[in-house]
Protein backbone atom coordinates (compact mmCIF):
# COMPACT_ATOMS: atom_id res chain seq x y z
CA UNK A 1 0.00 0.00 0.00
CA UNK A 2 1.00 3.63 -0.80
CA UNK A 3 2.47 5.76 2.28
CA UNK A 4 -0.12 8.34 3.60
CA UNK A 5 -3.63 8.86 3.19
CA UNK A 6 -5.21 7.00 -0.01
CA UNK A 7 -6.50 9.16 -2.10
CA UNK A 8 -8.72 6.74 -3.92
CA UNK A 9 -10.64 6.22 -0.81
CA UNK A 10 -14.35 8.07 0.07
CA UNK A 11 -13.51 11.31 1.82
CA UNK A 12 -16.11 11.03 4.81
CA UNK A 13 -17.89 14.89 6.33
CA UNK A 14 -18.26 14.99 9.52
CA UNK A 15 -21.98 13.55 9.01
CA UNK A 16 -20.65 10.30 7.21
CA UNK A 17 -20.21 7.10 9.69
CA UNK A 18 -17.35 4.68 8.93
CA UNK A 19 -17.69 1.33 10.71
CA UNK A 20 -14.49 -0.54 11.35
CA UNK A 21 -14.00 -4.48 12.81
CA UNK A 22 -16.15 -5.77 15.45
CA UNK A 23 -14.03 -5.50 19.04
CA UNK A 24 -14.50 -8.96 18.95
CA UNK A 25 -12.71 -9.76 16.33
CA UNK A 26 -9.73 -7.03 17.25
CA UNK A 27 -6.33 -9.08 18.23
CA UNK A 28 -3.82 -6.50 17.94
CA UNK A 29 -3.18 -3.28 18.66
CA UNK A 30 -3.68 -2.53 14.87
CA UNK A 31 -7.36 -2.59 14.17
CA UNK A 32 -7.86 -1.52 9.92
CA UNK A 33 -4.69 -0.52 7.58
CA UNK A 34 -5.36 2.51 4.76
CA UNK A 35 -8.28 4.96 4.26
CA UNK A 36 -7.84 8.50 4.78
CA UNK A 37 -8.03 11.23 7.18
CA UNK A 38 -11.14 12.85 6.40
CA UNK A 39 -13.71 14.46 9.26
CA UNK A 40 -15.74 11.20 9.19
CA UNK A 41 -13.11 8.88 9.08
CA UNK A 42 -11.26 10.22 12.00
CA UNK A 43 -14.77 10.69 13.92
CA UNK A 44 -15.84 7.36 12.90
CA UNK A 45 -12.50 6.18 14.51
CA UNK A 46 -12.47 8.44 18.03
CA UNK A 47 -16.16 7.06 18.89
CA UNK A 48 -14.84 3.50 18.74
CA UNK A 49 -11.96 4.14 20.65
CA UNK A 50 -9.13 4.30 17.44
CA UNK A 51 -6.99 6.60 16.36
CA UNK A 52 -4.18 6.99 13.52
CA UNK A 53 -0.78 6.51 14.52
CA UNK A 54 1.73 5.22 11.96
CA UNK A 55 5.08 6.73 10.52
CA UNK A 56 5.10 8.63 7.16
CA UNK A 57 6.74 6.28 5.56
CA UNK A 58 3.54 3.39 6.28
CA UNK A 59 -0.30 3.87 5.35
CA UNK A 60 -2.19 5.08 7.34
CA UNK A 61 -2.78 2.27 10.76
CA UNK A 62 -6.12 2.90 12.54
CA UNK A 63 -4.83 1.93 16.16
CA UNK A 64 -6.67 0.90 19.92
CA UNK A 65 -4.00 0.32 22.41
CA UNK A 66 -4.86 -2.67 24.59
CA UNK A 67 -3.97 -1.55 27.70
CA UNK A 68 -5.15 1.81 27.21
CA UNK A 69 -4.56 4.74 29.31
CA UNK A 70 -6.67 7.01 31.04
CA UNK A 71 -7.16 10.40 33.25
CA UNK A 72 -10.47 10.42 35.83
CA UNK A 73 -11.66 13.78 37.31
CA UNK A 74 -10.73 12.44 40.83
CA UNK A 75 -7.47 11.12 39.78
CA UNK A 76 -6.41 14.32 38.60
CA UNK A 77 -2.77 15.11 39.89
CA UNK A 78 -1.35 18.55 40.13
CA UNK A 79 1.57 18.76 42.37
CA UNK A 80 2.68 21.78 44.81
CA UNK A 81 4.98 22.86 42.50
CA UNK A 82 2.94 22.89 39.35
CA UNK A 83 0.13 24.45 41.58
CA UNK A 84 2.78 27.10 42.41
CA UNK A 85 3.45 27.35 38.67
CA UNK A 86 0.21 28.12 37.83
CA UNK A 87 -1.16 30.21 40.49
CA UNK A 88 1.86 32.43 39.95
CA UNK A 89 1.25 32.84 36.18
CA UNK A 90 4.28 31.65 35.01
CA UNK A 91 2.51 30.77 32.13
CA UNK A 92 -0.37 33.24 30.71
CA UNK A 93 -2.73 29.84 29.57
CA UNK A 94 -4.50 30.43 26.30
CA UNK A 95 -7.32 27.82 24.39
CA UNK A 96 -7.78 27.26 20.75
CA UNK A 97 -6.29 30.47 19.52
CA UNK A 98 -3.12 28.75 17.61
CA UNK A 99 -3.89 25.24 17.02
CA UNK A 100 -1.81 24.82 14.27
CA UNK A 101 0.86 26.02 16.04
CA UNK A 102 0.64 23.74 18.54
CA UNK A 103 0.51 20.99 16.52
CA UNK A 104 3.52 22.29 14.49
CA UNK A 105 5.37 22.21 18.44
CA UNK A 106 4.25 18.93 18.90
CA UNK A 107 5.74 17.46 15.37
CA UNK A 108 8.99 19.31 15.75
CA UNK A 109 9.73 18.11 19.40
CA UNK A 110 12.20 15.42 20.03
CA UNK A 111 11.17 12.46 21.71
CA UNK A 112 13.47 9.57 23.41
CA UNK A 113 13.59 6.87 21.33
CA UNK A 114 11.99 8.16 18.05
CA UNK A 115 13.72 9.39 15.26
CA UNK A 116 11.50 11.17 13.75
CA UNK A 117 7.52 12.36 14.31
CA UNK A 118 3.97 10.59 13.39
CA UNK A 119 2.48 14.04 13.32
CA UNK A 120 3.43 15.16 9.41
CA UNK A 121 2.20 17.27 6.98
CA UNK A 122 -1.41 15.32 6.24
CA UNK A 123 -2.24 14.80 10.36
CA UNK A 124 -1.58 18.60 10.56
CA UNK A 125 -4.06 19.37 7.89
CA UNK A 126 -6.36 16.41 9.22
CA UNK A 127 -6.95 17.93 12.29
CA UNK A 128 -6.51 21.47 11.96
CA UNK A 129 -10.12 21.10 10.12
CA UNK A 130 -11.70 18.95 12.72
CA UNK A 131 -10.58 22.12 14.80
CA UNK A 132 -12.31 24.40 12.05
CA UNK A 133 -15.31 22.16 12.26
CA UNK A 134 -15.25 22.49 16.35
CA UNK A 135 -13.91 18.97 17.52
CA UNK A 136 -10.37 19.86 17.45
CA UNK A 137 -9.37 21.90 20.51
CA UNK A 138 -5.73 22.90 22.22
CA UNK A 139 -4.37 24.41 25.13
CA UNK A 140 -1.14 27.07 24.78
CA UNK A 141 1.36 27.97 27.35
CA UNK A 142 3.26 31.40 26.45
CA UNK A 143 5.69 33.38 28.17
CA UNK A 144 6.73 36.73 27.04
CA UNK A 145 4.62 36.23 23.65
CA UNK A 146 6.11 33.56 23.07
CA UNK A 147 4.09 30.00 22.39
CA UNK A 148 6.18 27.80 25.50
CA UNK A 149 4.08 24.94 25.27
CA UNK A 150 1.05 22.90 24.92
CA UNK A 151 -1.64 20.10 23.90
CA UNK A 152 -4.36 19.20 21.88
CA UNK A 153 -6.66 16.54 21.25
CA UNK A 154 -10.34 15.76 20.13
CA UNK A 155 -13.72 16.20 21.82
CA UNK A 156 -16.74 13.95 21.72
CA UNK A 157 -19.46 14.03 24.09
CA UNK A 158 -18.25 13.59 27.42
CA UNK A 159 -14.12 12.11 26.25
CA UNK A 160 -11.43 14.07 25.40
CA UNK A 161 -9.29 12.46 23.37
CA UNK A 162 -5.42 13.92 23.60
CA UNK A 163 -3.16 13.48 21.04
CA UNK A 164 0.07 15.00 21.93
CA UNK A 165 2.05 17.76 23.70
CA UNK A 166 5.15 19.24 23.78
CA UNK A 167 7.34 21.91 25.85
CA UNK A 168 9.87 24.35 24.59
CA UNK A 169 10.32 25.38 27.98
CA UNK A 170 9.94 23.83 31.77
CA UNK A 171 6.72 22.58 32.89
CA UNK A 172 5.08 24.40 29.93
CA UNK A 173 3.17 21.39 28.44
CA UNK A 174 1.99 20.08 31.87
CA UNK A 175 0.63 23.90 32.42
CA UNK A 176 -1.33 23.41 29.37
CA UNK A 177 -2.43 20.17 29.79
CA UNK A 178 -3.78 20.27 33.50
CA UNK A 179 -5.40 24.36 32.82
CA UNK A 180 -7.20 22.19 29.71
CA UNK A 181 -8.24 19.02 31.58
CA UNK A 182 -9.19 20.97 34.99
CA UNK A 183 -11.43 23.48 32.57
CA UNK A 184 -12.53 20.17 30.72
CA UNK A 185 -13.63 18.21 33.64
CA UNK A 186 -15.73 21.42 35.08
CA UNK A 187 -17.86 21.58 32.09
CA UNK A 188 -18.70 17.43 32.95
CA UNK A 189 -16.56 15.79 31.07
CA UNK A 190 -16.29 12.35 31.91
CA UNK A 191 -12.62 11.04 31.36
CA UNK A 192 -9.52 11.82 29.28
CA UNK A 193 -8.10 9.68 27.01
CA UNK A 194 -3.79 9.56 27.53
CA UNK A 195 -3.67 6.23 24.62
CA UNK A 196 -0.63 4.85 25.28
CA UNK A 197 0.42 4.82 29.19
CA UNK A 198 4.01 6.35 29.90
CA UNK A 199 5.50 7.71 33.21
CA UNK A 200 4.75 11.09 32.48
CA UNK A 201 1.21 10.35 31.51
CA UNK A 202 0.90 8.16 35.35
CA UNK A 203 2.60 11.23 37.11
CA UNK A 204 -0.66 13.37 35.95
CA UNK A 205 -3.10 10.79 37.38
CA UNK A 206 -3.35 8.66 34.42
CA UNK A 207 -4.60 4.72 35.30
CA UNK A 208 -4.54 1.73 33.11
CA UNK A 209 -7.27 -0.18 31.94
CA UNK A 210 -7.52 -3.08 29.52
CA UNK A 211 -9.23 -1.86 26.09
CA UNK A 212 -12.51 -3.84 26.70
CA UNK A 213 -13.08 -1.92 29.61
CA UNK A 214 -12.04 1.65 27.82
CA UNK A 215 -14.41 0.14 25.02
CA UNK A 216 -16.86 0.02 27.99
CA UNK A 217 -16.62 3.50 29.07
CA UNK A 218 -17.52 5.06 25.47
CA UNK A 219 -20.69 3.21 25.34
CA UNK A 220 -21.36 4.25 29.28
CA UNK A 221 -20.85 7.80 28.48
CA UNK A 222 -22.15 7.33 24.70
CA UNK A 223 -19.37 9.10 22.97
CA UNK A 224 -20.46 9.54 19.76
CA UNK A 225 -22.00 12.27 17.18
Amino acid sequence: MRAGPDPDFPYLTEQDHYFFRDPKEWDDNIIAVGGNLSPGMLLSAYEQGIFPWYNPEDPILWQSPDPRCVIFPDKLHVSASMRKILKNGVYEIKFDENFESTMNGCALTKRRGQDGTWISRDIISAYTELHRLGWAHCAEAWQDGELAGGCYGVLMGRAFFGESMFSGKPNASKAAFLSLAEVLFEHGVAFVDCQVPTPHLLSLGGEVMPRKEFLALLNLFKVSR
